[in-house]
């Protein structure tokens, strides 16, 4: 099954996919469940079950580019991006290996969905694409053992942590790159387990202006999910609708010579097998600097090493 979430006028809805390109509204053929994705999956088995009853009538109300649709989940509880979980993307940035996951946390605020355009930032001309799989949590537990990790995936589907690189640099803390308007998307649609199978069998692609820039076969991370969400469940109780972004591959743009960021007018699509294709245009936030705003720090490199002596590239 394939859940969606969009938005007809300022209502926001919630479909399953039937077909090629057309859904159910869930609000109209399942009255009684919640109008938002996180609550649906909150909701547990039973509402899941009505949410497969429509899909299984194969009737349908809009075709999806009729609809706005939203990032898979519009208003997640935590988005926890994993850095540098392929071991070539780890080389590509000179890093060593480590024991534990490198984790950042990416706000709901800065997503798009599919078919909705990334935002280069009027701060920066530093904006990158990072192809990664989205892990969908849907039920909630604290302390999960690994063999039990993946009883808790809801679903997954396609995420591009769009990093504005010169930005990560500024501290070692660099969750402004990770965070400015419009730069993460997210979509198109949530993919339940019993459909997608094998995560690890997958093979992620991303494209940019029709030109293949990213390839991995997803078993090739090097923290896997299970651990993943063991590691994170030790530090909170994991929630429905929690977000993780399990990494991308080697090949972003800020390690290619000459470097490859994103500009207005170039399409970027991250395409997993068994998923489907995010695509989303690149269009510009502004060409004038705002008054009062900071400028970049006059220390900062263009790609490469950060003032502080770590790579920007996660």
């Amino acid at each position: 099954m394939k859940l969606v979430s969009y938005g007809l006028g300022s209502t926001p809805h919630v479909g399953v996919v039937v077909g090629e390109n057309r859904l159910a509204s869930l609000s109209k053929r399942a009255p009684a469940l919640p109008l938002r994705l996180r609550e649906i999956l909150s909701a547990g088995d039973e509402a899941l079950s009505q949410a497969r009853a429509v899909a299984a009538t194969g009737e349908s109300d809009h075709a999806l580019d009729e609809v706005g649709l939203l990032p898979v989940i519009p208003d997640p509880p935590a988005i926890w991006c994993v850095g540098v979980n392929y071991d070539e993307h780890r080389q590509e940035t000179g890093r060593e290996p480590t024991k534990y996951p490198t984790l950042f946390l990416r706000i709901a605020a800065s997503q798009v969905g599919h078919g909705q355009a990334m935002v280069r930032p009027k701060a920066s001309v530093e904006l990158d694409y990072e192809g990664e799989l989205a892990v969908v949590i849907g039920k909630p537990g604290r302390h999960i053992p690994e063999s039990e990790a993946m009883r808790h995936v809801a679903g997954y589907s396609c995420y591009n942590d769009g990093s504005v690189r010169d930005w990560q640099r500024h501290t070692t803390q660099f969750g402004p790159g990770k965070n400015f308007h419009r730069t993460g998307a997210f979509g198109p649609w949530l993919v339940t387990p019993d459909e997608l199978r094998d995560p690890y069998r997958q093979t992620l692609v991303t494209r940019v202006s029709g030109e293949e820039l990213q390839r991995t076969e997803i078993g090739a991370m090097t923290f896997k999910i299970e651990f993943l969400i063991h590691y994170l469940s030790t530090v909170y109780e994991l929630r429905p609708g929690d977000v993780i972004s399990t990494g991308t591959p080697g090949g972003v743009g800020s390690k290619r010579k000459p470097p490859r960021f994103l500009k207005a007018g170039d399409h970027v699509e991250v395409e997993i097998s068994g998923i489907g294709v995010l695509s989303n245009p690149v269009i510009e936030e502004s060409s004038t600097r705002a008054q009062g705003e900071p400028k970049a720090s006059p220390g900062a490199r263009a790609v490469g090493v950060g003032p502080h002596g770590t790579d920007e590239s996660l």
